[in-house]
């Protein structure tokens, strides 16, 4: 998957809002400024670009690959090697639901489909065209005891929570729940 998904980003311009290039200039400018322009320190710089963006903008790693002279497939190579790092955006709450094997046997799977359908993602859709939610599988988290279990982490961090002991339709409303909660957020955006 990470391979096709970084082909895929090095073919095609990234999808979803452009901003302004002197916000990216900016970003990767003062990223550099404060590690070097030292590719041993890539990942702490992606670390930040992401932290900034809540994921790797392409445009912000093209300049980052101009400033440091290493090409982009380098620089894409080490974002998708790791999981942390995020090459497309992510809604305002991402849910993973986790596939260990405690939570699968005991219908992880079967909820994972029922959130996606709930919010008429297609195949290779992780995130509700609204912007609203991102749903992914994850390993385990270590609580095989709640199986099953899902984490809602908001995009900025700033909330994480744990539900679990859930089956299909508990899934179903706490992704409705969430979604509100998001559109919510969304619409306060707008009216700042």
């Amino acid at each position: 998957m990470y391979y096709e998904q970084s082909r895929t980003y090095l073919r095609t311009p990234q999808s979803g809002a452009v901003l302004d290039p002197r916000r990216y200039l900016s970003v990767v400018d003062r990223v550099i400024c404060k590690y070097g322009a030292d590719r041993s320190k890539l990942i702490n710089m992606l670390q930040e670009i992401q932290r900034e963006f809540q994921h790797l903008p392409r445009q912000a790693l093209e300049m980052l690959s101009v400033k440091l002279g290493i090409s982009l497939s380098e620089i894409i190579n080490v974002a998708t090697f790791y999981h942390q790092f995020r090459l497309e955006p992510v809604g305002v709450y991402v849910i993973q639901v986790c596939f260990g094997t405690t939570c699968y046997l005991k219908g992880s799977s079967e909820i994972y489909e029922s959130m996606r359908k709930v919010l008429g993602l297609r195949e290779r859709e992780n995130t509700a065209r609204d912007g609203t939610i991102t749903i992914e599988k994850a390993r385990c988290f270590g609580c095989c005891s709640l199986a099953p279990v899902i984490m809602v982490t908001s995009s900025d961090g700033s909330e994480r929570y744990v539900h679990g002991r859930l089956n299909v339709s508990e899934g179903k409303r706490v992704v409705l729940d969430y979604r509100s909660k998001a559109l919510m957020k969304l619409k306060g955006l707008k009216n700042e």
